[in-house]
Formats: structure tokens, C-alpha cells, sequence
């Protein structure tokens, strides 16, 4: 893969893709950026025709309402894997690379230690069975793919929980946050930088961790919130899962290992309490 490429972005009104369609721009390729009113990934003839004549394409689009999965798995499954195997498909036929992003809910969260890119799967929900099979379509269909799993996003092109707890601390005395679930905070912008170096440096064909390094909870990224705000962080209060019960279950521990980048040679993500600093004081 070289500078300046032709590239499509799926998905392109999303959170991520708003951050990630400019940083590819600045690094010189020529972006056709298609949001869901523009490309209806379930569409395989519309897929065709618009991965026609770019060397990436890049799928942002995805049913990532969670919740809403367990009640609507048919309806995430037809965006999540056949939307995906539609995008993959349209690349292999356009002879084209293809970078899909995938998610931490593909694992079970019962680990100890950051998962690799080669473990086995278990995903709990069905948010996470959908963006599997997801996963498993992208390798099938396009020879030369990227799958990039993230968690835990947070930019300022979307709803996201910093935003959320930034309103409830001028709204409440004190929140109730859960502690019992680890991950990885990641900035969009982060992802998004991520993605440029990849492309930049050729990385090869296989699936890679797209997280902020280092780890924390609900709570402790809530608590970071408050610290970088010069906000009592003692409103902050912990509580369990189980206080706040949801229709999809969450990993209890969803911390993706770096070693595959490191092996190609990519640098990580920073810190996410770097990171976190950063896009608090823009």
C-alpha cells in the first residue's frame, strides 16, 4: 500500500469515521466518504459499485446500538455481518484492500490478561455474535483485509460516556458508575491516527487491537473525567454490573493486547489517560 491512495469509508456519519475521514485526507489520500443515507451496506449491488475504483476501503458502519441488539438481532446481523460481507465482497471485486473495525464483545471478558488478536472468540451478546460473524465474512471474501478491533470509543462526533458524564456533573450531586468492568477509553482521533500509520507502513493482512494502552474501569475513567475538569472526584461513587442491569451482557474484562501492531512495527495507542487530557482541553 502507498500515499495517496483512493480510499471509501462507509459509515462516514458515524462517530469514528468523522475523525478518521480528515486524517486520511491530511496524510494525501483521496477520500469518498458515504454516510448510511448515501450507502446502505446491505445493498450488495450498491456495495459494488461504490467500492469501484479505490485501492482501501474502509467499513465504519456497523448496528452498534447494543441494547437494542438483543431485541433486533436479525436486523444487526443484516448490517453487522451480511452488511460486511457485502462491503468485503465489493472490495475483492474492486482489487482493494478492505480495513474492518470490530469490537472487545467478540471475547467472553472471563480473561485475566489482555486478549490477543488470535484468541478465541466467545462473544456473550448478540451485538457481539453479529460483528463475529462479521469478522469471519471480511476474512473470507477479501484476501486482503484488516480487521481492527476497538472498545470504548469517545470523540465529539457522537454521543459517548465522556460527553455523558461531562452533563450529569452539572446535572447531579453525585453519580453511581460501575467498577467492575476494565477496559481501554480510546479517542476516536486516536483510532483514526492509528489507521493512517497502518496504511502508511503496509501493514500485513490480519486483525489488530485499535485501544489506547494501559486500562481502567467505568468508574475510574469517570473519576479521570472529573480530575481533568478539577471536579471533586469523590461524587464519584462505585457500584456493580448488576446495580444497573441491561439487556446485553458486557465483558466483564475487555483489555486487547498490542503485540500484533508491535510485530508489524506500528506503534500503539498512548495512554488512554494521555489521551483523556487531550481531548478535555479541546
Amino acid at each position: 500500500m502507498t500515499s495517496g491512495q483512493r480510499v471509501l469509508v462507509t459509515g462516514a456519519g458515524g462517530m469514528l469515521a468523522r475523525d478518521l475521514v480528515p486524517a486520511l485526507r491530511a496524510a494525501g489520500h483521496a477520500v469518498t466518504a458515504l454516510g448510511a443515507d448515501e450507502l446502505d451496506i446491505t445493498g450488495a449491488p450498491e456495495c459494488l459499485a461504490a467500492a469501484a475504483g479505490h485501492d482501501l476501503v474502509v467499513n465504519c458502519a456497523a448496528f452498534a446500538r447494543v441494547d437494542e441488539a438483543e431485541r433486533e438481532e436479525p436486523l444487526a446481523f443484516a448490517v453487522n455481518a451480511l452488511g460486511a460481507a457485502n462491503v468485503a465482497r465489493a472490495a475483492a471485486h474492486a482489487g482493494a484492500r478492505i480495513l474492518h473495525f470490530s469490537t472487545d464483545y467478540v471475547f467472553d471478558g472471563q480473561a485475566n490478561r489482555p486478549y490477543a488478536a488470535e484468541h478465541p472468540p466467545s462473544p456473550l451478546s448478540a451485538y457481539g455474535r453479529t460483528k463475529l460473524a462479521g469478522e469471519w465474512a471480511v476474512r473470507a471474501l477479501c484476501a486482503d483485509h484488516w480487521v481492527v478491533r476497538t472498545a470504548w470509543l469517545y470523540g465529539a462526533g457522537g454521543p459517548n460516556f465522556v460527553g455523558t458524564m461531562l452533563r450529569l456533573a452539572e446535572e447531579r450531586g453525585t453519580l453511581d458508575v460501575v467498577d467492575d468492568q476494565r477496559g481501554q477509553p480510546t479517542w476516536t482521533r486516536d483510532l483514526a491516527e492509528l489507521v493512517v500509520r497502518m496504511v502508511d507502513a503496509r501493514a500485513p493482512t490480519g486483525t489488530y487491537h485499535g485501544t489506547s494502552s494501559g486500562e481502567t474501569t467505568w468508574h475510574g475513567l469517570a473519576r479521570a473525567i472529573f480530575e481533568e475538569r478539577r471536579l471533586d472526584p469523590h461524587r464519584v461513587r462505585p457500584t456493580s454490573t448488576d446495580a444497573f442491569p441491561r439487556p446485553a451482557p458486557r465483558p466483564a474484562y475487555g483489555v486487547l493486547s498490542h503485540r500484533s501492531l508491535e510485530e508489524a512495527g506500528i506503534d500503539p495507542i498512548r495512554d488512554w489517560r494521555e489521551a483523556l487530557a487531550e481531548y478535555l482541553r479541546r
